[in-house]
């Protein structure tokens, strides 16, 4: 089987690659003839961290995709005499040209309120589709569709596609109330992800994880994009990130593990980079030498192990909480979307979200102090719901095969 994709990355967002090794891990375990090509929007640095001897990085960088790709997969079918000089000018066209399926990665895409991201949610699927390709859009967040141009691309776009994994009961529902029938539901994949022993000793080479020996340490994923949303309203962030942290370490002893769960070493740029910020909330802690923080890029599954040790953690980034809740640990999660609480809903935490606009010092005072007292039962809790989850995540393994197979 030759398997495409894209919306995914090893740099950057390691929910992302969360996503990404997932795959790659259980349909290579599945059929071990399988080869993959990842249509990259970093293609460099994925390439240099590609560890996957049947998986081949290709250049689908922003502009790249949105202009030479779509346009040359648009000739392709358009005109057939110079498909087989199309598929050796631009490569990326030929593996997905080559390719039994696409799996579109996209985290979240069609979204109202996320209209400068819709052009790339469209540019993702678009060759597949010309090149006729068919689209699996694994498990992720989609809708609502009330906005107009959003409901036209969603409308346009998404029953082109060969299968739609929802990630949750919300989006779900969006996506039925489109008038789809394309829909499966599943989980997100990123809930299979594998640690080996090779990840743990990643995790241990960047890490001095006696840290975690006492067992009180509290891990905490801030988040650049509600750093641009509370910046919008006015808000200071940073502020009150490192209020919360001296909270933790002040008023209640704790350790903490500071996660920049989106990554991007060598580099400023916070788009999918979470450690510019992170730098600047360690930089006011009051009690610095309580925190651990690694000012580096480590991968999603060392970066899992570490999260695994924690006694309880507080995530705004949606993989970060993927990883807390893989690995059974109670999690308070402070987000901006319906995409967080449908997958806590899954734990029946959906108590445990709120909306970071609607979060007060006092609130999260509170709900930290709940969670500690109730870690007990929330972990049997986690662990009990969290076999289904994995069960639901892992059909969707069953739908790409259906799709590239037929």
């Amino acid at each position: 089987m030759k398997v495409a994709i894209i919306g995914s990355a090893f740099s950057g967002n390691k929910g992302a690659a969360a996503m990404l090794e997932s795959s790659v891990q259980h349909l290579t375990r599945r059929d071990p003839k399988t080869r993959f090509v990842l249509l990259s929007m970093y293609p460099c640095s994925d390439a240099a961290q590609n560890r996957y001897p049947n998986l081949r990085v290709l250049d689908a960088s922003p502009l790249r995709l949105g202009v030479l790709l779509n346009s040359a997969a648009l000739a392709h079918r358009l005109l057939p005499p110079l498909r087989r000089e199309i598929e050796r000018a631009v490569p990326e066209i030929g593996a997905l040209a080559g390719a039994d399926v696409l799996l579109d990665e996209g985290g979240i895409t069609f979204v109202d309120g996320r209209g400068k991201f819709l052009i790339y949610n469209v540019a993702s699927i678009l060759p597949a589709l010309f090149v006729r390709t068919p689209v699996v859009k694994v498990a992720q967040a989609m809708g609502p569709f009330t906005e107009p141009l959003n409901k036209l691309a969603a409308s346009l776009m998404l029953p082109r596609v060969a299968a739609i994994v929802s990630r949750g009961a919300t989006t779900h529902r969006h996506l039925e109330d489109l008038g789809l029938d394309n829909v499966h539901r599943g989980a997100d994949l990123a809930f299979t992800l594998e640690v080996a022993e090779a990840d743990v000793a990643e995790a241990s080479a960047a890490v001095e994880t006696s840290f975690f020996d006492s067992g009180d340490v509290v891990g905490f994923s801030p988040s650049a994009v509600l750093r641009a949303a509370a910046d919008t309203r006015g808000e200071d962030y940073v502020g009150q990130v490192r209020r919360q942290i001296d909270h933790l370490t002040g008023d209640l002893g704790k350790k903490v593990f500071l996660v920049a769960h989106s990554a991007r070493a060598g580099t400023t740029k916070t788009h999918n980079n979470d450690l510019p910020l992170c730098r600047e909330i360690y930089a006011g802690l009051a009690s610095p030498e309580q925190v651990l923080f690694v000012d580096d890029e480590l991968g999603s599954q060392a970066l899992r192990h570490l999260i695994g040790r924690c006694q309880i953690f507080v995530a705004s980034r949606f993989h970060a909480m993927v990883s807390s809740l893989a690995t059974g640990v109670p999690t308070f999660v402070i987000g901006w979307s319906h995409k967080y609480r449908e997958v806590l809903e899954m734990f029946d935490l959906e108590d445990f979200a709120v909306g970071h606009a609607d979060l007060t010092d006092d609130l999260f005072r509170t709900k930290i102090a709940e969670l500690l007292h109730r870690q007990d039962p929330l972990r049997e809790q986690i662990a009990t719901a969290l076999e289904d989850v994995r069960v639901r995540a892992m059909a969707q393994l069953d739908v790409i095969d259906g799709v590239a197979r037929a």
